[in-house]
């Protein structure tokens, strides 16, 4: 079943969710996108603020947004010239069949109906279009990174995501996995504000969000490699997972 309180959570908080949540390296979008002529159509399905959308313009290609949050698809376009979100969501696009040479998904697979969504994905791609979930992972092989996700309720790793998409149904091959490391750079101040545009914190109570942000600003203030500084790097892995439609 999917939680759609938590899904469609994020609209309430979609201008803080642009401006803190991290972007996609270029490479791994090139890595997903391999094969693909230039200016490729591709769908940024679930594509929330348009984060991953701008990366896929950067490189070249033109993208067709689908969002089902009517909040962060306003966001999306004050924020992306020139391009409108699409109303819509895994299960149901409003796209023609074979109109697309890839669907890309940003932070947003685990929220979808998989059996419904990939026999969705496999009617809007041609044959031999892509299709590939992408996740930022905090990498939390450093031990206060792990903390911070503990504090915040983030409850997303590796181990769960990569445990997670194993294949996409019949219409595709066979799943293919990358990695790429990358980092932000954010002040104290901005990682609360990451955190605060998770789905935990914000469909929480106030008490609960209280207790959360404390927490953080005991972390951000007293552990030895965070105390007194004015930014800190926090460290990425961003899995892309990738497979051809037959």
């Amino acid at each position: 079943m999917v939680d759609h309180t938590h899904a469609l959570s994020f609209g309430a908080a979609a201008s803080d969710y642009d401006r803190f949540r991290p972007s996609y390296p270029e490479e791994a979008i090139r890595w997903a996108l391999d094969g693909l002529s230039d200016a490729a159509q591709v769908v940024d399905l679930g594509a929330g603020t348009g984060i991953l959308t701008r990366v896929v313009r950067a490189v070249g290609h033109r993208v067709l947004p689908v969002e089902p949050d009517p909040g962060m698809r306003a966001q999306l376009d004050s924020a992306t010239p020139d391009v409108t979100a699409l109303a819509g969501s895994a299960e149901s696009m409003p796209l023609p069949d074979g109109s697309a040479d890839a669907v890309l998904v940003g932070q947003a697979y685990h929220w979808f109906d998989k059996e419904r969504a990939h026999t969705e994905v496999a009617r809007v791609l041609r044959p031999g279009g892509t299709f590939s979930p992408i996740w930022n992972v905090r990498d939390e092989r450093v031990d206060w990174v792990a903390e911070l996700g503990r504090i915040a309720h983030m409850g997303d790793n590796t181990t769960d995501l990569t445990g997670s998409v194993t294949d996409f149904g019949p219409a595709f091959d066979a799943v293919e996995p990358g990695v790429f490391e990358h980092h932000t750079t954010l002040t104290p101040d901005e990682v609360v504000g990451m955190c605060r545009t998770r789905s935990y914190y914000l469909t929480a109570d106030r008490q609960q969000q209280a207790s959360v942000d404390r927490e953080l600003r005991e972390l951000l203030a007293g552990h030895p490699d965070l105390a007194g500084r004015e930014s800190v790097e926090l460290p990425y892995r961003t899995l892309v997972f990738r497979a051809r439609r037959r």
